[in-house]
């Protein structure tokens, strides 16, 4: 989905045409006024978009810092979901990785969800991507990544965590978290799952080894939360698990954009070349 056919659904949905465009990744967020309009990018995430509303609802009620659903549903327009969220004050300075472990205590101290949460199917949107991804990348590529995805989910189902599993957020990066004059707030609540709590800790320790974080904020991270997830076994594997998503995640822009071509490529020989050295750049 290109930021054309978004406004297109942005239209659709009652919203003006020349809404200032605030992200396009999986989803397309809208400002419009007081609120944030999300477009998915297809029929089949409208669950994701339910769910990520109720999530909304139950943090609120949980008194969690999370961005709130401004109204309680997820409309299907022209075949691609769309909610609606409160606006967030602007920004009053970047967001650190201790913000993120603060507000991962109290997510993490969370029990049960009244919402059914799914488990954290870090590697389900793999296929999805790979297959967006078409002819833009080489098909021994995408075969590689295939296997490696079957292999790191048999692995990571076999897992004996040393946290009590429940509520996680899922996509724990500092991206997600929005410090506005309260406070931190986390924001992008669509990959909340019930799963090992380890998920949410292993993002930072992988965005200290493939993305530059400076190992002093890793650690500042680390004090804040508590425990650091590389002194536990199973960090290797959902390391890696994460590393065959993230790869998959870009390829599905490579048919449009040559920048997400040349960093699947640098991602995908890094992992074939077993070099967990190699310096991965967000996207």
């Amino acid at each position: 989905m290109d930021e054309a056919r978004a406004r297109k659904v942005l239209v659709a949905a009652g919203e003006p045409a020349d809404a200032p465009l605030l992200a396009l990744g999986e989803n397309a967020v809208f400002a419009s006024g007081d609120t944030v309009v999300k477009v998915g990018r297809s029929a089949e995430l409208l669950a994701r978009a339910e769910r990520e509303v109720a999530v909304g609802a139950w943090l609120a009620g949980a008194g969690v810092p999370a961005v709130r659903p401004a109204e309680p549903v997820a409309h299907l327009v022209e075949g691609h979901p769309v909610t609606r969220w409160e606006r967030l004050p602007e920004a009053v300075r970047p967001a650190a990785p201790e913000d993120l472990a603060e507000l991962l205590r109290l997510v993490h101290a969370l029990p049960a969800a009244p919402v059914e949460l799914p488990r954290r199917e870090l590697l389900g949107g793999v296929e999805r991507w790979l297959r967006l991804a078409g002819d833009a990348v080489d098909p021994a590529d995408a075969a590689y990544l295939r296997d490696r995805r079957d292999g790191f989910a048999e692995a990571a189902g076999a897992l004996t965590p040393r946290l009590t599993p429940g509520p996680i957020h899922g996509d724990a990066l500092t991206r997600n978290v929005h410090i506005g004059p309260d406070g931190p707030v986390l924001v992008d609540l669509e990959t909340f799952s019930a799963d090992l709590r380890e998920h949410d800790l292993v993002v930072m320790a992988l965005a200290r080894d493939r993305y530059g974080l400076a190992p002093e904020a890793y650690d500042g991270f680390t004090r804040v939360y508590g425990w650091d997830v590389r002194e536990w076994e199973g960090c290797g594997v959902l390391r890696g698990a994460r590393e065959t998503a993230s790869c998959a995640w870009v390829a599905q822009h490579a048919p449009a954009n040559p920048r997400a071509r040349e960093e699947f490529a640098r991602r995908v020989a890094s992992l074939r070349e077993d070099r967990p050295e190699v310096r991965w750049y967000p996207f």
